[in-house]
Order: C-alpha cells, then sequence, then structure tokens
C-alpha cells in the first residue's frame, strides 16, 4: 500500500518462489508491502516491512569523465577541461577530483584540495621542463566513480600557437547615415597577437566617432553616428610571430542621393511643350537611383504641380504649358533611402524659338555629263533645330516648273549627282533644307548648265613597241590611252625619225587612217636607224605623243618557223564519216615560212581546201568518206629552218562487206556459214554481224541473226530440197556495212556417199568368149537410190581394169572375152 493510503491492494496470488517483482509503482512515491503463505488449509498471517521504501533508482558511483583536453601549457602551468560523465550514478555530481603523475613516478596524486565543480583548472606551480600525465575522477553522494582516460605525456613549455580569428560580422554591412554600428569578434594565439584595424588600406584611428576596443580574446571596432564617408572596405588583421589572419568587411553607409547637378538645359522650347535635360547627381547616396521626381511651376504663382514621379532618365518632356508663360522646372532624386534637395530651374518662357532653316547659297555645278551633273552646296543656318533633309529641283531654262530631282531623302551629304538628264538640253538647279519645323526657302537658281559630255585631249598611247620589221618597213603595236578625255579616240598619228635627223615625218597623214592599235610604217631605208612615236587623237586634238623605247635598224628578221597546233592537230583525229575534216595550227616565222601539207608523203587529195594565211594555215575536207583518213603531215620551211607536224585522222565509217563466205555441212534442215572480217572496219570495233537468207524463189531476204560476234553460224530450220541463198553484213557504231553473198544456191539436202561394194558376186555360166555374172545389193546405197552397177573385168597378170558397162539389174553377161 502507499504510506499514505490505509488500503492494502494484492499484488499476485500464484507466487510460488521466494520472490516476486511489483511492477506499476510510481516513482518518487512511498510504499509499505506485506507477505502471507498459503496452502489447501488456508492463508497463513502477512509480515510486514518495517519501514517505508521510496520508489527510486538505484543509485551508483558517477562513471568517468569524457574528453578530458589540454588547452594550454606553459613552462609552469598546465590548463585542462573536460566534459561531465555519460551517467552520474542517479545522483548529481557533487565534485570532480584531479590528478597528476609526474612521468618515471608510479602514483598519481591530487592536484585539487578544495571541492571542485568547474570542469576547467590551471595547475600552476610546476617545473619547466617536467612531463606530466593528468586524469579526472566524478564524485557524487555514493563515492568517486572511475577515473577518466589519462592525457598524453605534457612537457611544461612555453606554447607557439598562429593566429586564429572568429568575426561576428559579414563580408558586407548596410547602414543607415547617423547610425553607429561594430565590427566584433575574438581572436587567440602564441605569443599574444597584435590587432590592427584599416580602413580602405589606411590605418584606423581612434577619434570622437570612432572607438577600437581589444581584449585578450576579443576585438571591436565601433563607429558612432555614421556618415558617407565611412563607407569602405575594413580589414582587420591578427598577427604574432607565427603568421597572421585578415578579416574583411564592405561597409557601405547609406543615405538619400544629393540633389541633380544642375543647370537645367531646356534642350527644346515650345509653346505647349519643353524638353529639359539634366545631369545625376554626385553622390546617389550608395545606392542606385530608382526615380526622378518632377514638378513644373508658372513663374508668377506659388503652386508646384508634378510633372512625373516614374522616369529614371535624365531628360523629360515638359506638356501642357500656356504660350507666353514663364515656367520653372525642379528636380528630385530618389534612392531606396530617400528623396534627395531639389535642383531647380531658371525661369523659361513657353514659346517656340526655332523656324525652317534659311535658304542655301547658290549651288555650283560641277562634273557635267551628257545624262548627269553633280549638285553642290554650303549647309545653310538650320533655324536651331539640326536639318534632316536636302531637296534639290531642276528645271529646263525655258521653263516655268521646277521638278525635285529624287525623292530619297538627301543627308547629311551637301552634294548630289542628279541622273536622267536629256542629252544637250540646257537645265538650271535650287536647292531648299529641310528640318523638324518644316522646309526653308530655295537657294537662287545656279548658273545654267548643258547636259553634254566634256571633252578634253586625251593622254598619250601605252607602250608603243616595234614588234617587227622587214629590210623596208616596221610594225608598231601599242595599248589604247588611259584616258579618252570623254571623247572617242578617231585614230592614231605615227611618226618617224631618221636617227640624228630633227624632224619627224608622218607615217600617215591623217588619224581615221589609222583607228586601230597598229601600224606598218612602210618605204624605210635598209640598214638606216629610226625612232617611232604615236599620238592618240579625239575631237578635242592630238594626244602628247608616246615614243618607242629604242631606236629601230631596219632589215629582215630571221626566225625560224615555229609551229602551234591547234587542238585538232594535237592528237589523233577521229572524223565521222560524211563531216568536215578540219586540221590547223598557228604558224610563225620571218619571213613567214612556205607551208605544204602531205599524206602520206603525197600530195593531198584535191577535194581538200587548203587555206595559208598570214598566221596559220588550215585544211579543210568536206564529207569525208574512209578513204580520207591516215597520217597528214604539216611542214613549214623558211631559210631560218623548217619544221614538221603529223597527226593520223581516222574518218569512222560503216565497215566493208566480209570476206570468203563459204557454205559447208548442209544437211536436209540445216547448213553451216563461215567468212573472214571486213579489210576495213571503218576505224571502229566491229560490234556484230547479221546474216540472212533467201530462199530462190522468193524475193525477200529473211534475217536468221542480227547480233553474233563470231564469224561464223548454224542456219537452222531449212525446208528439205529448196535452194536457198545466203548474205552476210558488219556493223560497227557508224552502221552496217554491204553484204557480201553467196555465189551459188545450195540446196538443203543430205549429204550423198557412194554405195557401199555389192555382195557375194559369182558366176553362174562361162563360155570360151563370155562369163555370165550375178550378185547381191550392196549394204548401203549412200544416202540415194542406186541408179545402176560398173562392171569392170581385168585380164590375169595385168594392172589395170576395163570397163565393160553399167547396168541396172543385179546380174551381167561379159562378152568379148
Amino acid at each position: 500500500r502507499e504510506s499514505d493510503h490505509r488500503a492494502w491492494t494484492p499484488v499476485s496470488y500464484t507466487v510460488t518462489r521466494q520472490n516476486a517483482t511489483v511492477q506499476g509503482l510510481i516513482e518518487g512515491k512511498a510504499y509499505f508491502f506485506r507477505i502471507a503463505a498459503e496452502n489447501i488449509i488456508g492463508m497463513g498471517p502477512f509480515t510486514e516491512t518495517t519501514k517505508e521504501i521510496v520508489i527510486r533508482d538505484p543509485i551508483t558511483v558517477p562513471d568517468r569523465p569524457e574528453d578530458l583536453e589540454v588547452k594550454a601549457v606553459t613552462k609552469n602551468s598546465v590548463t585542462l577541461t573536460w566534459n561531465p560523465p555519460k551517467y552520474n550514478g542517479g545522483s548529481d555530481i557533487t565534485m570532480y577530483v584531479l590528478e597528476s603523475r609526474l612521468i618515471g613516478k608510479e602514483k598519481f596524486h591530487r592536484v585539487t584540495k578544495e571541492k571542485m565543480l568547474d570542469r576547467k583548472y590551471t595547475v600552476e606551480g610546476l617545473k619547466e621542463g617536467d612531463t606530466y600525465e593528468y586524469r579526472v575522477s566524478a564524485c557524487n553522494i555514493v563515492g568517486q566513480g572511475k577515473p577518466s582516460f589519462c592525457t598524453k605525456p605534457i612537457t611544461c613549455k612555453d606554447e607557439i600557437a598562429p593566429p586564429t580569428l572568429d568575426l561576428d560580422f559579414r563580408d558586407k554591412l548596410i547602414v543607415r547615415v547617423g547610425e553607429a554600428f561594430s565590427l566584433t569578434g575574438r581572436y587567440s594565439g602564441k605569443p599574444a597577437p597584435k590587432v590592427t584595424w584599416l580602413k580602405d588600406d589606411i590605418v584606423v584611428k581612434e577619434d570622437d566617432r570612432t572607438k577600437i576596443k581589444t581584449t585578450p580574446t576579443t576585438l571591436c571596432l565601433g563607429i558612432l553616428k555614421s556618415v558617407r564617408g565611412d563607407s569602405g572596405k575594413y580589414c582587420v588583421t591578427v598577427e604574432n610571430s607565427t603568421g597572421s589572419r585578415k578579416g574583411f568587411c564592405q561597409v557601405n553607409v547609406v543615405d538619400r542621393p544629393s540633389p541633380p547637378v544642375g543647370p537645367v538645359i531646356f534642350d527644346e522650347v515650345h509653346k505647349d511643350h519643353m524638353v529639359v535635360s539634366w545631369k545625376p547627381p554626385l553622390d546617389d547616396g550608395g545606392s542606385e537611383i530608382t526615380n526622378y521626381i518632377i514638378e513644373k511651376r508658372d513663374a508668377h504663382r506659388d503652386l508646384w504641380m508634378p510633372v512625373t514621379s516614374a522616369t529614371v532618365k535624365t531628360t523629360c518632356k515638359i506638356p501642357k504649358l500656356l504660350e507666353g508663360r514663364e515656367y520653372q522646372i525642379r528636380i528630385y532624386a530618389e534612392n531606396l533611402y530617400g528623396i534627395s534637395d531639389p535642383l531647380i530651374s531658371d525661369e523659361m518662357k513657353a514659346k517656340d524659338r526655332f523656324r525652317v532653316p534659311d535658304a542655301p547659297e547658290q549651288p555650283i555645278i560641277k562634273d557635267v555629263t551628257k545624262d548627269s551633273a553633280v549638285v553642290v552646296w554650303k549647309k545653310p543656318y538650320d533655324g536651331g533645330k539640326p536639318i534632316t533633309n536636302y531637296i534639290v529641283e531642276k528645271k529646263e531654262t525655258m521653263a516655268t516648273r521646277w521638278v525635285r530631282v529624287t525623292r530619297d531623302p538627301i543627308f547629311p551629304s551637301t552634294q548630289f549627282k542628279v541622273p536622267d538628264l536629256l542629252e544637250g538640253c540646257e537645265y538650271e538647279f535650287r536647292v531648299s533644307a529641310e528640318n523638324e519645323i518644316g522646309i526653308g526657302d530655295p537657294s537662287p537658281p545656279s548658273k545654267p548648265i548643258f547636259a553634254r559630255d566634256p571633252i578634253a585631249k586625251p593622254s598619250p598611247p601605252i607602250n608603243p613597241e616595234a614588234v617587227d620589221k622587214t629590210k623596208n618597213s616596221v610594225d608598231l603595236s601599242w595599248q589604247p590611252p588611259r584616258h579618252d578625255g570623254n571623247g572617242k579616240i578617231i585614230g592614231y598619228l605615227i611618226e618617224y625619225q631618221k636617227v640624228g635627223d630633227e624632224e619627224w615625218k608622218k607615217a600617215n597623214l591623217t588619224a581615221d587612217s589609222c583607228p586601230e592599235t597598229k601600224y606598218k610604217v612602210t618605204g624605210l631605208t635598209e640598214g638606216l636607224t629610226y625612232k617611232f612615236r604615236v599620238k592618240a587623237v579625239n575631237a578635242a586634238g592630238e594626244s602628247e605623243p608616246a615614243y618607242v623605247p629604242e631606236p629601230v635598224e631596219v632589215k629582215d628578221r630571221l626566225e625560224p618557223p615555229e609551229l602551234i597546233l591547234d587542238a585538232n592537230m594535237a592528237r589523233e583525229q577521229h572524223v565521222k564519216a560524211g563531216d568536215t575534216l578540219r586540221l590547223s595550227a598557228v604558224i610563225k616565222g620571218v619571213p613567214f615560212p612556205k607551208v605544204s601539207w602531205k599524206k602520206e608523203d603525197h600530195e593531198v587529195s584535191p577535194k581538200a581546201d587548203i587555206e595559208v594565211t598570214g598566221v596559220g594555215s588550215k585544211l579543210e575536207i568536206r564529207n569525208t568518206v574512209h578513204e580520207d583518213g591516215g597520217i597528214y603531215s604539216l611542214t613549214v620551211e623558211n631559210p631560218a629552218g623548217s619544221k614538221t607536224v603529223s597527226v593520223k585522222v581516222v574518218v569512222l565509217d560503216k565497215p566493208g562487206p566480209p570476206r570468203n563466205l563459204q557454205v559447208s555441212e548442209v544437211r536436209s534442215d540445216s547448213c553451216y556459214l563461215t567468212w573472214m572480217e571486213p579489210e576495213d572496219d571503218g576505224g571502229s570495233v566491229i560490234t556484230n554481224y547479221v546474216v540472212e537468207r533467201k530462199d530462190v524463189a522468193s524475193a525477200q531476204w529473211v534475217a536468221i541473226s542480227s547480233s553474233s560476234k563470231k564469224r561464223s553460224h548454224i542456219a537452222k530450220y531449212l525446208m528439205e530440197g529448196t535452194q536457198y541463198l545466203f548474205r552476210v553484213a558488219a556493223e560497227n557504231q557508224y552502221g552496217r556495212g554491204p553484204y557480201v553473198e553467196t555465189l551459188k544456191p545450195i540446196k538443203a539436202i543430205d549429204p550423198l556417199h557412194p554405195p557401199g561394194p555389192p555382195k557375194n558376186l559369182h558366176h553362174v555360166d562361162v563360155d570360151k568368149t563370155e562369163v555370165s555374172l550375178v550378185w547381191d545389193r550392196p549394204d548401203r546405197d549412200g544416202g540415194a537410190e542406186i541408179t545402176g552397177y560398173l562392171v569392170e573385168y581385168q585380164e590375169d597378170g595385168a594392172d589395170e581394169w576395163t570397163k565393160f558397162q553399167t547396168v541396172p539389174m543385179l546380174d551381167c553377161v561379159v562378152t568379148g572375152l
């Protein structure tokens, strides 16, 4: 039962052992228990516990403390920390016992005399250079628990530790103007580090607003009532003999922007609106400008009217103005942190202050041709607004109406090439300028001009040279002048001068007698040396002369013949029968060589047309036949030498007739034809033979083979006893040649052989001058009916047989013996 209740509660009725577990009790409450024994007769008396029992977990000594660590070592002290045991034994820890052992000794000695609950302790008064190990135990009401695991051996000496730095601030910090801010953190290091604060790489010094506080473990930089100038990159450096650490923070002290930068510029002023512009604030307050607020005010009223409060541009159109009134504009800049003081403009009257451009000065006309002219003018005053276009007009001098030369804009160029003029007409031109206000007055008309090409004397001819000479002439050649003076070159004047003379003589009297860029100067004296010059002539006159660079000695020039083959002589020529054969070559040589054509070392056919010019020769044969093929040679010869070239010409034609057509192996239904290829294959491979037959009684030939490539054929399916003729023709890619025909018909019958010998020849009667003979038919008749039997006799001892007679029957009487 509970100690404060009187009623007992049964725990178990079936306990047979001498112990029992009571469950369902409440922790912290006090209970009494009683026990009675029972047998089959009944229950005995109860025995009761003498005192109440409070329900709680059993208490033991604590577990060993955890994580014993050495935090600091000097030459005469050691600082240690640890964590509580995982389990306190069911009772609160009452104190910790720290023990040490000098390395080399066996026993641990208690370090702490007083009752210690802190989990950090500094052992002092140690001897420099001694080495110790430490352990710690926890105590509760039951007693002292197991000691912790020992530390590693620790030697007393001053420690060196590189600096550490733990900052309480981030990389960036934004502060409103007037507010205070501080940068704090913790640091450590052995020996004690030096702490330095920098702003934008300059050391920070304390003043009324700037405070620096440093303890052995903490550091702090504080600034009171911050201003925009406090913005910058702050750096704290912690440094000792073993190294240094740095921390950074970009501080941005933000404020509303400064006013926009004036003055307010009136870009445009009109009677009902203005366009103004300004410059951004010098200081945007540390935050980008998000907006400008623009207001206007009639100069004679106090009320400011909003224009816009949502623009980031530094220009604005001020609308809805009254003509003639004066206005002021004020502008505020705004960022995330507020609105600046205003920028206020001067007063400005609302009126149009721009006009159309002035009229340009009289334009100048240049580069006139038969259908175009270039008009040039100077830019006039633009009326206060930029010129956007020029309008060029033209008219014929005698007409009254001006016409625009183009609808396309002309700007910014101050000249324009006017097209589509009529040759020979007289024109005037004028120019107007246009801006956004409108089109200004036109310029005065230009001086009249006629649309025609200007003509000047041509430039000299180019590169005159002597290209050939004989004993009394020199051939000159040159190139046209670079500039014809805009006039057609009529021709050229050629002049020559004997070396040593001063006078130049004319080779031709008029330019039109030499329209081409070459001329043969004749009538010169053999052996003399001459200079030559050429002038170009157009309607404006003669050009300056162009001189042949070197004097020329007049004499015959010897050059051996040279043949430059055209494509039709460069390799073997194939010509289809009936087509035209052309052979040609360019011939050079001085004097010009004698030309001769040969075929197979003989004169060429009379049907060949041969043409010889001053530069070459050509042979042409129309309607070629096969006989025109062969090797053609061209020979050129002069006193300096000779040269010959040859080309093989193949005239491609139908082949000739096959040769030696033979018929053999005649049967009643077939025969065997053989022949030889034609002597002439037409210059092309024979592709096949055509074989035909004809019944002698019929006029029609019948093809029996048209694709045979062999030179033989079996003619099948003949009618026995019928007489046939055969013919064969050869074909190549150019057609079918003539037929060759069998000379005489053949009869379709099986071949005949001599019959076999008669059998069983014997005499049946003998007289003194005659013998009666009989015999039997032979075994084979040779393929035809036996028409008779030839009877011969021979005198005994003689060599020759004597014919007696031929008899139709199987018996005979030989007489005259």
